[in-house]
């Protein structure tokens, strides 16, 4: 797996390197072909803290984590398993899917005998929608957006853009500053 790596306010020693390619390299035992796309790894120190942000484009899925920590080893470490949990959780969610459309198919052919266990596995791990909520997007500026989200306490505000007329989202980031998503 080829890595692009990248250190903001730290010098990325060859020894560090050498670590998070070895690390990270283990990954690719979980695709059945090789990645033709490398991973993206910036690695930075914000305050005390050492954080290594790992971005791998796969087909149909980009798999991203972010951890800090006190040492920049550790924090690769964990930034692995938790890529590594991603990638297990995301291949058993295929793996129900394929059983399932498997099944459904033999029962279309005329198979009364079967029973759809999986099918209900599949409700109860997948999550609930316990809340649905519906509004009106206004045109406002993102600036409007942002003093609205903070008034009602949240953490992201969909709106209707007012100089491009998409549909917009701002979101506070961790360090308190914001974001914008925008449409393509």
């Amino acid at each position: 797996m080829e890595l692009n790596i990248r250190g903001e306010n730290i010098a990325v020693t060859p020894s560090l390197q050498e670590y998070a390619e070895k690390r990270i390299g283990k990954l690719e035992k979980y695709f059945s072909s090789p990645l033709t796309t490398g991973a993206r790894v910036n690695m930075r120190v914000h305050n005390k803290e050492q954080v290594i942000e790992v971005t791998i484009p796969v087909q149909g899925l980009l798999l991203r984590a972010e951890v800090g920590q006190e040492d920049m080893y550790t924090a690769i470490d964990l930034v692995v398993s938790k890529l590594e949990r991603q990638i297990k959780k995301y291949k058993t969610k295929l793996n129900r899917k394929t059983r399932q459309d498997a099944r459904q198919v033999i029962e279309v052919a005329g198979s009364s005998t079967l029973t759809r266990p999986a099918a209900t596995e599949a409700v109860e791990d997948s999550p609930e929608i316990v809340r649905r909520k519906s509004f009106v997007l206004k045109p406002m500026t993102a600036e409007e957006a942002i003093l609205q989200m903070d008034m009602l306490g949240h953490s992201f505000f969909v709106f209707n853009n007012a100089d491009s007329g998409e549909i917009n989202v701002v979101y506070q980031r961790k360090d308190g500053r914001y974001g914008l998503i925008d449409q393509e």
